[in-house]
């Protein structure tokens, strides 16, 4: 499937718009993970273990996303947008949207 931030697809027409689709999810970090992250945060650095949480959590959400788009019918994803949003200490959501459709590849003019 493909899957894009913008409204069309360079070499495709899009056929049918079937609908918005959504993937979400929520994570936590466990309590090493804070830790550790803590102890990055005071020497300086990146948090590995909290970039591999939003990889994975971006991950699961596009893919829920996608099986949604799926099961409309759809073989693209256009207009995509990822949310990030705490919901209180430790947790994060992370929704991926977008718009449905089936698309074609164009024809060349010869």
């Amino acid at each position: 499937m493909i899957v894009s931030t913008t409204p069309s697809l360079e070499g495709y027409e899009i056929k049918e718009y079937l609908g918005v689709v959504t993937g979400e999810t929520i994570i936590g970090a466990n309590l090493f993970k804070d830790f550790f992250a803590s102890i990055t945060d005071i020497v300086g650095g990146r948090s590995g273990a909290y970039e591999r949480v939003l990889r994975e959590a971006k991950t699961t959400a596009m893919t829920e996303m996608q099986m949604q788009a799926n099961a409309f019918g759809g073989n693209a994803i256009v207009g995509i947008d990822l949310d990030y949003e705490t919901i209180r200490d430790g947790m994060l959501m992370v929704t991926a949207s977008g718009t449905a459709v089936k698309i074609v590849k164009k024809e060349k003019d010869i």
